[in-house]
């Protein structure tokens, strides 16, 4: 695989990851109270940091089983159905 190839992936993976840490960051500072502009209430900054963090990890666990998917690399209950 070349590097530009490789620089792709990993900028592909930067952005959700870098999504799922403000997700995180939102919903620890709604649990200690501190409430940024944007958001008018805190649940609502929670659950703006909750959705953030579960769309990152979720990009991220999907593009893992992808790839090892078309490598051959995961277990059969994980394989698709090619009917």
């Amino acid at each position: 695989m070349n590097l530009m190839a490789r620089l792709a992936a990993f900028i592909v993976l930067l952005i959700p990851g870098i999504a799922a840490a403000l997700g995180i960051k939102l919903m620890r500072d709604s649990l200690f109270g501190q409430l940024f502009q944007p958001f008018p209430f805190i649940w609502l900054q929670f659950l703006g940091g909750f959705l953030l963090f579960a769309a990152g990890l979720g990009f991220f666990a999907g593009f893992l089983l992808r790839r090892d998917r078309r490598n051959g690399r995961v277990a059969d209950r994980f394989k698709k159905d090619m009917k």
